[in-house]
């Protein structure tokens, strides 16, 4: 794929996709498999460079990962993981880095781990405090430790009590994978729920966790220990299938099946979202899986709080349904979209000003003023900044309005390989 693409608007929008394999789960499969002692089976790995830079680091740590079709092999050492005289490249990752960080804490020696010019950029402070406090020494440059990252492992760690300051899944299982080698019982409060595919998966795995809802928290408990060898099979990822069903919401003739993805309802805010602005949308939901069927729909202005979708990763597509959407909608308490793979605060804002809205911020918060339609939105260039969530947000504007050309394009290969091929099927 060419670095720029041209979207042109779609007539009409049918049929099923199914989304890659969840990056979340895709990540804790790999880790998990590889501390195990033993062989582990992984169907439905995500196939984007994002996952494959955790597969490449797991293999570098000791671990054997090998591929037989649609499934992976993943081998535990029988003596654990150790320590890499190489870099450990994350990639573009922010997810491989920040677990990583807390999972070599527990393996003594030496690690480095590195990162592309945007990854390096992002702020690991927030896994770096809770991980010195547990007896790790974890250096980057400037204060808010920034790549390349050097980590003092050891191999019994200090459990701690920590209280995550913002919400974030990444910080906290950081310290949970740290703390499956601690001398005691480590425990991590957090006052908004995220994802809980770390806590999941962990148990799955047969290590001792408990987790309690705490009003709009939770409360997680972990006695140290090691994983189990498992079969794991990988959900779809919603966050990608935010764009289909924004993109089904949105268009004026289409109705989008997006099949079977992680039903966690940390995971699913942005369809309760645009429910609430009127969106029709279908579910046939199982025990951890869930398919959807977006139509096209009028949609109103509504508000939205980050802690509805604590990742905050459907924000720039869910600017795109604002965008569509009749009156004001507020985004609220935005501001960790500025520290993502770009400034997606900024860049949210630039794409619906682009397509013809009135867009304004005020603090962490911004808003849009909708056109009421996606067949008002005007054809637009747009450099994605090498952040494949803005990528798509900007293709499924496009195919829903009056086209776009996007620079910066190829960056989807990260975490969704075939997403153009897919939003072609559609039409």
């Amino acid at each position: 794929m060419s670095d720029g693409v041209a979207i042109e608007p779609a007539r009409a929008l049918r049929g099923a996709v199914r989304v890659p394999g969840d990056k979340s789960t895709s990540h804790r499969a790999l880790m998990i498999s590889a501390l195990a002692n033993g062989a582990s089976r992984i169907e439905g790995l995500s196939p984007g460079e994002d996952v494959a830079s955790s597969a490449r680091i797991m293999q570098e740590l000791g671990a054997k990962v090998t591929r037989d079709g649609d499934v992976v092999h993943v081998s535990g050492p029988e003596e654990g993981l150790r320590a890499s005289a190489n870099p450990l490249d994350c990639g573009n990752s922010g997810t491989t880095m920040r677990l990583l960080t807390g999972l070599v804490s527990a393996i003594d020696g030496e690690h480095e781990l590195i990162g592309d010019a945007s990854l390096s950029q992002r702020p690991m402070d927030r896994v770096a405090v809770p991980l010195e406090q547990m007896g790790a020494l974890v250096r980057g440059q400037g204060e808010r430790v920034t790549a390349p990252l050097r980590v003092r492992g050891r191999a019994a760690l200090r459990a701690i009590a920590y209280r995550v300051p913002v919400p974030s899944a990444q910080v906290k299982s950081s310290i949970l994978f740290a703390a499956l080698n601690a001398t005691g019982t480590t425990s991590v409060r957090e006052d908004v729920r995220t994802r809980s595919t770390t806590e999941d998966m962990f148990r799955d795995a047969g290590i001792d966790l408990e987790s309690e809802n705490e009003g709009f928290g939770r409360y997680v408990v972990l006695q140290p220990g090691r994983p189990k060898a498992c079969s794991w099979s990988v959900p779809g990822d919603p966050s990608q299938a935010a764009f289909f069903c924004v993109l089904g919401a949105v268009h004026h003739d289409a109705s989008i099946e997006i099949l079977n993805i992680d039903a966690s309802p940390e995971r699913t805010g942005f369809v309760g979202v645009l429910q609430r602005m009127g969106a029709s949308i279908d579910f046939d939901r199982g025990a951890r899986h869930l398919s959807l069927t977006s139509s096209s729909s009028s949609l109103e202005a509504t508000e939205i709080h980050s802690s509805e979708i604590p990742s905050v990763d459907e924000v720039p597509v869910l600017a795109v349904a604002a965008a569509a959407a009749t009156g004001v909608s507020a985004f609220r308490a935005m501001g960790e979209l500025r520290i993502k793979e770009s400034d997606r605060f900024e860049g949210a804002m630039e794409l619906t000003r682009k397509l013809g809205c009135r867009v304004w911020s005020d603090g962490d918060d911004f808003f849009i003023e909708g056109l009421a339609s996606a067949e008002d939105f005007v054809r637009f260039d747009i450099d994605a900044g090498l952040d494949h969530r803005m990528v798509m947000a900007a293709a499924v504007a496009g195919a829903a309005g009056a086209g776009c050309t996007i620079l910066g394009s190829s960056t989807v290969a990260s975490s969704y390989p075939h997403f153009f091929d897919d939003l072609v099927s559609l039409q």
